[in-house]
């Protein structure tokens, strides 16, 4: 007669509770100290890289101040200020050259940002540079490459109605070769999705901060000096 199978024992189910609640507790302190850590480095960057934009869609610009937006006025902050910014250029003799404005819209695949230039004195938007896209390479990246799509923003009319409440004609995406009105933004072929991302961020953004540029252009033209 066999001898009966010796009885396996089951760990203590407090201690294996206990066990699990420290590795998640170390995990937890990891995954904050990881971020705190790195939270300063990733600001740094788009720090960097809003800067590099500036320039870009300003090129006339040699210097910028930021303006903060509250409650529908414009105040003039330092660079390590946070909130709704907007950043004025200023070309080697000081005169005023433009604003450099965020705008933001879903795009095909994930969010899309860019910081784009605007004229009051003409109401026109006169390009963009990309801060984030996770398009598909090949057709949502055409913002950033398609000349023809590109030539739109030679001078978008954005400009603001006579009441100051918005502006005077909605800036829309129309299907690719269709575009009749300087306002309007011709798609890219085979991209629809994005260029009309880029089309409903900007209308969005000019309709409410375009009349507020305009309503302080003396500011902008006449900042205090740092």
């Amino acid at each position: 007669m066999s001898e009966p199978a010796e009885m396996v024992q089951l760990p203590n189910s407090s201690k294996l509770i206990t066990t699990l609640g420290i590795i998640a507790l170390l995990s937890g302190v990891l995954v904050v100290s990881i971020y705190e850590y790195t939270k300063p480095i990733i600001a740094e960057n788009q720090r960097l890289a809003t800067e590099r934009a500036i320039f870009k869609v300003l090129p006339k610009a040699k210097t910028r101040q930021t303006f903060r937006i509250e409650n529908q006025t414009l105040k003039q902050v330092d660079d390590k200020a946070v909130g709704e910014l907007l950043y004025a250029g200023y070309d080697a003799k000081g005169k005023f050259v433009g604003v450099a404005l965020n705008a933001t819209a879903q795009g095909y695949q994930d969010r899309v940002d860019l910081l784009y230039s605007y004229q009051p004195k003409t109401g026109c938007i006169t390009g963009y540079d990309v801060l984030k896209s996770t398009e598909t390479p090949g057709f949502g990246t055409k913002i950033t490459t398609d000349k023809k799509f590109l030539a739109n923003f030679d001078c978008l009319e954005a400009k603001v109605n006579d009441e100051k409440t918005g502006l005077q004609n909605q800036i829309k995406t129309v299907r690719h070769g269709t575009k009749k009105h300087p306002f309007e933004i011709d798609a890219i072929s085979g991209s629809t999705i994005t260029s009309n991302a880029v089309g409903r961020m900007l209308n969005q953004s000019g309709q409410r901060l375009h009349p507020l540029i305009d309503k302080n252009r003396a500011l902008l033209k006449n900042p205090k000096k740092p």
